[in-house]
């Protein structure tokens, strides 16, 4: 065997290997989060604790998430809070309606999020990986429904009120919460989106 293949098979024997996670696998590991999660909150879980709780290597922790914000962004993301995925009903009204439908239906994952709403403040890397991988697909989603409204006249091309959908339906679920301390169901949103969104968006 010559110097270069010498010099291969070292750094072959040195390169860490990747583990493969079944999804069985892995939907066990991001329960063991969530609980962790839900026990403790962000600031104290550790990626000891998780590797423990999930008799996982901390290594193989490490080497596919690179560390806790993007883990527990992850995990959260598991069991989709708000998944918009596949939503097209045709008209805009019940591209909304649908939306606020699931919105409610994930309140305890919703819910979830919000325990981590304080550390979001203070961890950038936190608030990236959430954005990253929870908040960014659901506003392009948003953004296709509004185009579809766009492309059947139902909204104006250059509608000024439609950079602020997501605004205007995740402000309203919280502040219902915080003025009347009550959950915004469907009914409330649906009334909310007749009311509020739908004239904003179509008189625009």
């Amino acid at each position: 065997m010559g110097p270069a293949e010498k010099t291969a098979e070292k750094k072959s024997a040195a390169a860490p290997r990747r583990s493969r996670l079944t999804p069985e696998r892995e939907g066990e590991l991001y329960a063991a989060v969530l609980d962790e999660l839900r026990e403790v909150g962000y600031d104290a879980l550790t990626m000891d604790a998780v590797a423990a709780r999930s008799r996982c290597s901390k290594a193989t922790l490490y080497r596919q998430w690179q560390g806790k914000p993007r883990l527990v962004a992850s995990a959260i993301r598991h069991v989709k809070p708000f998944d918009l995925s596949g939503l097209d009903t045709g008209s805009l009204a019940g591209d909304l309606y649908e939306l606020a439908d699931r919105f409610c239906h994930s309140r305890k994952d919703v819910e979830l999020a919000q325990a981590i709403g304080v550390a979001l403040h203070r961890n950038e890397d936190l608030a990236e990986a959430m954005h990253e991988t929870i908040v960014r697909p659901e506003l392009e989603r948003m953004d296709e429904i509004l185009d579809r409204a766009r492309a059947r006249g139902e909204i104006a091309p250059d509608c000024p009120a439609a950079d602020f959908l997501p605004h205007m339906v995740i402000g309203a679920v919280f502040a219902r919460s915080m003025v009347e301390q009550r959950e915004a169901d469907p009914d409330y949103l649906k009334r909310y989106l007749d009311n509020v969104v739908l004239p904003v968006l179509v008189r625009s």
